[in-house]
């Protein structure tokens, strides 16, 4: 019988922290404990190469790569952000306790619960003796969250090999409780999509000196100016092909006022997309293009005047517009007092089809969390299946697990933690699904 809430538990306690911080070690550990806890897994599974701890493992079907029955991929990525040393956990972020039927530590939401559920989900399934009708690829990058090239390798692998998936499945939306006004019931909301991302720096500059003599026009008064103007400018909402889609099946389940706005959105499109904008920032999310300044940098010391001062801004792209557009924005917005320098960008994704794989998806989260409604969702933040959506048309983003709004505060964030019965109902998730392909 596999105890698969202590495979979690052990891979929490795994200190898998990509980019500069990143100790192989504890990649290398990890591995060991998947070997060990899942061995039915590995050895039924082909594993190819690839660089920098990224595991890519091929379930054989009862159909070849290149059949009528086109492969699925499963993506979950091994890394974690790390854990400001400040912060107080309620239990220490990589103890992997369990407290009151609750998972508590770093990645348990993002996303080693998911790469555990997956794996236990095929080790059950391997030890009843089933097969899939279909191969199934295992992705598991190992740098996802300092947007790394692991899944790219793994793309690229996946590509030379001739492979034509069906559909690949990846993180993103989860199984959330109000996260839309007027809605009673939980969402499974699944990523068809996910917006572009632009890392954008401020700069003003000014003439220096001394503290004791400040200018009129410094530096910093320059940068606050701008930065008050894109808070003041937001960008034009409107809302997207998959937001419609999503508010249309909604539309039954809203309650109030709202409902007979939402059952009407395709008339109200216009109106509707002013109306989320100011609803708060989750819907606004949902309509627009949106700047968020996340780092500040000025003088040397607290005495001197500063000669450059910087903000980093983290732009994310509606998918109603490309990058150019957005920076574009900035730029006309912010003036030519300020030099705008694009540091990291990528387009929104293309977006999935609501054909025979997103129904499947719907099928099995009726099945298996029958109180859950299931929509389509445009995935606000970065995930590695944006790479294979640059390939491969169908990809959705969608974590089986059940979120309140203070798990959603915790990721990326302090006391981030998974309920247990929530946990074994997503490897349930997962056996439904694959048993289903």
């Amino acid at each position: 019988m596999i105890d698969a809430v202590a495979a979690l538990q052990a891979a929490v306690r795994r200190r898998t922290v990509a980019g500069e911080a990143k100790d192989g070690g504890e990649f290398d550990g990890l591995h060991a404990d998947l070997r060990s806890r899942f061995p039915r897994l590995f050895a039924a599974c082909e594993q190819v190469e690839l660089p920098d701890h990224a595991l890519l493992l091929r379930w054989p079907g009862t159909h070849p790569d290149g059949s009528t029955g086109r492969p699925i991929v499963l993506l979950a990525h091994q890394d974690v952000v790390p854990v400001n040393p400040w912060d107080e956990w309620t239990h220490p972020p990589y103890d992997g306790e369990v407290v009151d039927g609750v998972i508590w530590g770093r990645g348990t939401l993002d996303c080693k619960g998911s790469l555990v559920a997956i794996c236990a989900a095929v080790e059950e399934l391997l030890a009843a003796g089933f097969v899939p009708a279909r191969d199934v690829w295992l992705s598991f990058g190992a740098d996802e969250e300092v947007y790394g090239s692991t899944a790219l390798a793994a793309v690229d692998a996946l590509d030379a090999r001739g492979v034509e998936p069906w559909f690949v499945l990846d993180e993103g939306g989860m199984a959330v409780s109000g996260a839309f006004p007027g809605v009673s019931e939980p969402l499974a909301v699944i990523g068809v999509t996910e917006k572009g991302l632009v890392e954008l720096e401020l700069i003003a500059r000014a003439e220096g000196g001394h503290a004791s003599m400040p200018p009129r026009n410094s530096a910093p008064a320059k940068l606050a100016r701008a930065i008050l103007t894109l808070e003041k400018h937001p960008a034009p909402a409107q809302l997207p092909e998959p937001s419609l889609a999503m508010l249309e099946r909604l539309g039954p389940h809203v309650h109030g006022p709202l409902g007979a706005l939402v059952g009407r959105a395709a008339t109200l499109r216009r109106p509707l997309s002013k109306l989320f904008a100011r609803l708060g920032p989750t819907t606004a999310a949902m309509t627009r293009t949106t700047y968020a300044i996340t780092q500040l940098n000025g003088a040397p010391a607290n005495n001197v005047l500063a000669t450059t001062a910087t903000a980093g801004v983290n732009m994310r792209v509606a998918v109603t517009e490309t990058v150019d557009d957005a920076v574009d924005r900035v730029r006309t917005l912010v003036g030519e007092e300020i030099e705008v320098v694009v540091r990291t960008a990528y387009e929104p994704s293309p977006i999935a089809d609501l054909g025979d794989a997103f129904e499947l998806l719907e099928r099995v989260t009726r099945e298996v969390l029958p109180d859950v409604v299931p929509v389509p969702y445009v995935v606000m933040a970065a995930t590695d299946a944006r790479h294979f959506q640059r390939v491969w048309h169908n990809c959705y983003r969608f974590n089986p697990f059940r979120m309140d709004e203070a798990q959603r505060q915790s990721l990326h964030s302090v006391d981030e933690r998974l309920g247990v019965d929530s946990f074994l109902e997503g490897i349930r998730w997962y056996r439904a699904l694959l048993q289903g392909l």
